[in-house]
């Protein structure tokens, strides 16, 4: 079994495949260059004497014999087009194969920068360049075992161990390489990654014996599944809800962490929803000025969305999420057979933040969203990808992170003004998805979103709360810098405006239709 990168030009599969390959003590292969040896010319040239179908007869035949040969820890770099072969597809099933990511516009920059002119043969216009890359997208997608992006030159040790985690994690689990400003880590997808009640999986991102784990979870979800950890310096077990997402909770669990002699050599781990996520990684963030947190999202809002891009935090009784840290975790860890045990309304509040995200990110999650399908892995893996993706670009909330908003302010506002009691986290984000759409003037989509939340028996109205109290909760909102709230606003699946501000009559108008 050796390890295969996949992506399109300008991915940089040359040149991450000789670090990897160093990091393992294999050999790196690069199946373009060797075509070039064999030839004693140029791709390009060999399009202009011979064609593409010639050449891709050739590719296929170097890249199976690769494959067939390739040692346990070799490292082969592809040519972008070598996946369309069926043949070239099936071989690559007894290795790990790692998609390289990278968008059209950055893999044409690169491409233009980096290569002669003649090397390149379908790097020649810029608009076929990006109609190429989007052709293919669903097709590297759906080989990858691993999808890597932003990895530092040089490699990372880290990327290494979680690719071999990968190699012994159970069938079917797929690998996201997450990145941000402050730090990277590993997000595994796949059934029975927590496994049975065996103990500590031998996957596990942190070795136990250097760094204790403890747990911080709620009173169902330990009972659950709290024995497939292995074994704990302690746990505390918190009411369910998001009435224990508080200073007095986090003051609970910190107790509990100095009971136990927790140091910064030990790590916390989430197991539970977006609550205890959100509670546990704050007192990562806080204790001792900081430890490692390792998430097992329990709950599918958790596992599409907030287990990942390092916000944690507590509510106030008059706002929500209002004291807290960015932390981003040592790994995410996402058992979708967990999702099992979870109430049908449950689901259906978490599905709210598939359909956010598909509404951010347009193309075939929305497509899928749009039809009414319900969430399965892949969905979970895209939710997962689209979030990093703009994580990375804007860790702190200075940009375009802000779209992950969408629906949150009103939202938000109707759970303060509730009392965190009456509707869960998605049904309120669900109202404020209506509110958003409204203000964004697309009466069409909102029908069509309010439609797919009546089908799973999800609020589209708010009966009996004051308007003016929504409004003033609103006005807290704490990505309020100075002046008028922001607001995220759509005019299409997929083309999502954030820092936008509305006319308090608007808004109005928007919440009395919630409100009715």
């Amino acid at each position: 079994m050796a390890y295969v990168l996949i992506g399109f030009m300008g991915a940089g599969k040359s040149t991450v495949a000789r670090e990897l390959a160093a990091g393992l003590g294999g050999s790196a292969i690069d199946s373009d260059a060797l075509i070039e040896r064999e030839l004693g010319h140029s791709l390009a040239r060999e399009f202009e004497l011979n064609g593409e179908e010639a050449f891709r007869a050739r590719e296929e035949r170097l890249v199976c014999e690769l494959l067939e040969r390739a040692g346990e820890h070799d490292v082969l770099a592809l040519g972008g087009g070598s996946v369309t072969s069926a043949r070239v597809r099936g071989a690559l099933a007894r290795h790990v194969t790692v998609l390289l990511d990278v968008d059209a516009e950055t893999a044409w920059r690169r491409v233009q920068e980096a290569e002669r002119e003649d090397t390149r043969p379908l790097a020649r216009e810029q608009g076929a360049f990006a109609a190429l890359h989007a052709e293919r997208r669903e097709l590297y997608d759906g080989l990858a075992d691993a999808v890597l992006t932003g990895l530092p030159t040089g490699g990372s040790p880290r990327a290494l161990e979680a690719l071999r985690s990968l190699a012994r994690a159970p069938a079917g689990t797929r690998l996201v390489w997450a990145s941000a400003a402050s730090g990277e880590y590993p997000v595994l997808v796949g059934r029975g990654l927590l496994g049975g009640d065996a103990g500590e999986p031998e996957w596990w991102p942190l070795e136990r014996s250097r760094s204790r784990a403890f747990c911080v979870s709620d009173e169902q979800v330990l009972a659950l599944y709290g024995a497939r950890l292995g074994e704990l310096a302690g746990t505390v077990a918190l009411a369910p809800g998001e009435t224990s997402k508080t200073l007095a909770g986090a003051e609970a669990v910190w107790r509990a962490m100095v009971d136990a002699g927790i140091t910064r050599a030990d790590h916390l781990v989430a197991l539970g929803g977006g609550v205890v996520g959100d509670l546990a990684g704050f007192c990562a963030a806080t204790y001792q000025r900081g430890i490692p947190v390792v998430h097992v999202p329990t709950s599918l809002v958790a596992q599409v969305d907030s287990a990942y891009g390092g916000k944690t935090g507590v509510d106030l009784p008059s706002a929500k999420n209002y004291i807290g840290a960015y932390h981003q975790p040592e790994a995410v860890i996402v058992d979708t057979g967990l999702l099992a045990t979870l109430p049908a309304p449950e689901l259906a509040a978490g599905w709210v933040e598939v359909l956010k995200t598909a509404l951010i990110a347009g193309g075939a999650l929305w497509q899928s969203v749009s039809r009414g399908d319900d969430p399965d892995e892949q969905a979970i893996l895209a939710c997962a990808r689209t979030k990093l993706a703009i994580v990375a670009a804007d860790e702190r909330d200075e940009g375009r992170r802000q779209v992950l908003n969408l629906g949150h302010t009103v939202g938000h506002a109707i759970e303060t003004v509730t009392g965190y009691a009456r509707y869960r986290h998605g049904e309120a984000v669900g109202l404020g998805l209506l509110a958003a759409l409204r203000l964004s003037g697309r009466d069409d989509l909102r029908m069509q979103v309010h439609d797919l939340l009546c089908a799973r028996a999800l609020p589209v109205r708010a009966e009996g709360l004051d308007a003016e109290e929504v409004l003033a909760a609103v006005a807290r909102d704490k990505k309020r810098l100075a002046g008028a709230v922001p607001f995220v606003l759509v005019d299409a699946p997929g083309e999502v405006r954030y820092g936008c501000e509305v006319a308090e009559h608007d808004l109005r108008a928007a919440l009395a239709e919630l409100l009715a």
